[in-house]
């Protein structure tokens, strides 16, 4: 079963995501921050990562970067699921490494669609 961590500081969307993933077979792990996302996927190396972009601390476009530029975590993909749905904010995420953006409210249905397109391929 493939892992997907999800890297996000609201409960609320948390619980969605993981309901949603783990109710079609997938396990998840949470990180509540990027600093955090940062250290659970060096630690567990997901298959693929959710990542917020709004967060405390180190935000999803540090987070999403220094995971891209590390050669141990470089080949996780990394789609960004946000609120922010400006077509700049797109494209940066884009540019620090993501595979994909979704904006928020992503329906549980396209979370899953996403997660098991992303990993077919």
């Amino acid at each position: 079963m493939p892992l997907i961590l999800i890297v996000d500081d609201s409960p609320t969307e948390v619980h969605v995501m993981q309901r949603a993933l783990e109710k079609h077979g997938f396990r998840t792990a949470v990180a509540g921050d990027g600093a955090e996302g940062v250290r659970l996927a060096r630690e567990i190396h997901p298959d693929l990562i959710f990542m917020d972009i709004v967060m405390p601390g180190m935000n999803g476009y540090q987070a999403t970067r220094t995971l891209t530029n590390d050669p141990s975590t470089s080949a996780i993909p990394i789609v960004m699921v946000t609120s922010k749905g400006q077509e700049t904010d797109k494209i940066w995420g884009l540019r620090q490494g993501a595979i994909d953006y979704m904006v928020k409210p992503v329906s549980p249905a396209d979370l899953v669609a996403k997660a098991q397109s992303t990993l077919a391929a």
